[in-house]
């Protein structure tokens, strides 16, 4: 645990004065995000930034620095018998609560319980200029104009150098179940939609290889009441399943060879018709898609759905991997991008060619 935040401060105003770019990196684990790094660019190093800076479990709030661990952050939560409700990806044992956040990453039971980016309540924040600047709080409170803090959701480090992030944290369920059962794909959206719909204790529905796999969390009296409702059998190892998903290292998302595609679509929207294998979660907003394809073919299947498309890993990712945005929200988007990184230091290129 270190705090090193005038080593980067200075690092970044020598990039500034010498015109030189910066390649935010912290545990490097989701380098396969986004467009590729400018090779020119030197790298700027967060992963030693690391350590708890507060914690408060009576009021529900961490503070950590940027490069620190997933695994430290929960095995301290553990010990409270708390947990980050958004369950981030653990891509591999370096990720860090910094990079969860610039992907906007979240996991299984983000339709339940919120994202990355709903839990965040304030971050400081290194610009390009050099200046140290807080923005939002340790407290949960309405804000007017940008939320600047939820702005780096998704940012992928284009607006500065997050150090550190203030964050909700909950109470761990005190019961969960996994019910599974065959289903068919063009069956399973609205299966799981109906099921969503209730008011019960539900907070993970996906699809994959032919199955369809419901979990249950909460007080046990509710979950187990709940299974006895619905269909399908009691999945043994059920939390092992859900972390395989959570972290992305179920066998659907192994390999490189065969482009990785999001689809972030309405969940009630009818499967998108192409060649590949599917893996549906969130209740069916989010869709993996694993198959040969451009940019081009996939983005009018996701406007059609009610949604936008990435493509997540692998492929080529020398031009556009994000779903193209209208002019105005450009417009926008570059204005932010000036106003906190006007020398364009940072991350050049890694979200969009033109920002």
């Amino acid at each position: 645990m270190a705090d090193i935040y005038q080593q980067l401060r200075e690092q970044v105003l020598q990039a500034r004065d010498g015109g030189h770019k910066l390649n935010i990196v912290g545990g490097g684990s989701k380098a396969f995000m986004g467009r590729e790094a400018d090779a020119d660019a030197g790298t700027l190093d967060v992963g030693e930034h690391s350590g708890i800076v507060e914690y408060h479990p009576v009021e529900l709030v961490l503070t950590v620095r940027a490069g620190t661990p997933l695994s430290e952050i929960e095995a301290t939560l553990a010990e409270q018998g708390q947990a980050l409700h958004f369950e981030p990806p653990h891509i591999s044992e370096t990720s860090t609560i910094g990079g969860t956040l610039a992907c906007n990453l979240s996991g299984p039971a983000r339709p339940w319980s919120g994202s990355v980016r709903d839990q965040v309540l304030g971050v400081r924040l290194l610009n390009g200029k050099g200046e140290h600047l807080r923005f939002g709080g340790q407290v949960m409170k309405n804000v007017a104009g940008y939320d600047v803090s939820r702005l780096q959701a998704g940012a992928m480090g284009t607006l500065g150098v997050m150090t550190e992030i203030s964050l909700k944290v909950m109470p761990k369920p005190a019961a969960s179940m996994t019910l599974v059962q065959e289903m068919a794909m063009d069956e399973v959206i609205h299966y799981m939609n109906s099921r969503a719909a209730e008011s019960k204790p539900i907070t993970g529905a996906c699809w994959v290889d032919g199955k369809v796999y419901l979990r249950l969390s909460g007080a046990r009296s509710a979950v187990e009441a709940t299974a006895e409702k619905w269909s399908g059998e009691v999945m043994e190892n059920g939390d092992h399943f859900w972390q395989q998903v959570q972290d992305m290292q179920h066998e659907f998302f192994a390999g490189n060879d065969v482009p990785l595609w999001r689809f972030s679509i309405g969940s009630t929207a009818s499967n998108p018709e192409l060649e590949g294998s599917w893996f549906i979660d969130w209740a069916g907003s989010q869709r993996w898609f694993r198959g040969a394809g451009e940019l081009q073919q996939m983005e009018p299947l996701a406007r059609a759905a009610g949604g936008q498309v990435s493509l997540f890993r692998g492929g080529d990712r020398s031009g556009e991997v994000m779903h193209h945005q209208p002019e105005a929200l450009k417009t926008i988007q570059r204005r932010i991008k000036n106003a906190f990184d006007p020398d364009n230091i940072f991350n050049p290129g890694r979200l969009y060619s033109w920002l």
